[in-house]
């Protein structure tokens, strides 16, 4: 099983610049405007990944009751997903769902 380190923290976004706010729920992994993530951690919250590559939205998947935004790295082409947050951009995630 992974190992989770929880970092809930509030950032600016590489991609679109808007600050970001933590979540207060669980650990913030991307950002809820654009949808756009950081690939930093090799197990969630290390910030241990060299990469440090924007992670690019290109697609979405159910997941349980909620769903998992699929994500390619554009410096080491790495698929990854992490799991929508309940403030995320509805608007973008439907974007995510044309895709397939």
């Amino acid at each position: 099983m992974k190992k989770f380190l929880m970092r809930d923290e509030n950032f600016i976004c590489e991609n679109c610049g808007k600050k970001v706010l933590k979540l207060n729920y669980t650990a913030r992994d991307h950002c809820p405007y654009c949808l756009y993530s950081k690939h930093v951690d090799i197990n969630p919250g290390d910030r241990l990944n060299t990469c440090k590559g924007l992670l690019i939205p290109i697609g979405i998947e159910k997941f349980r009751d909620t769903y998992k935004i699929i994500y390619k790295c554009n410096e080491c082409q790495k698929l990854h997903k992490n799991i929508m947050a309940i403030d995320d951009n509805f608007e973008e995630i439907i974007n995510l769902s044309n895709k397939y």
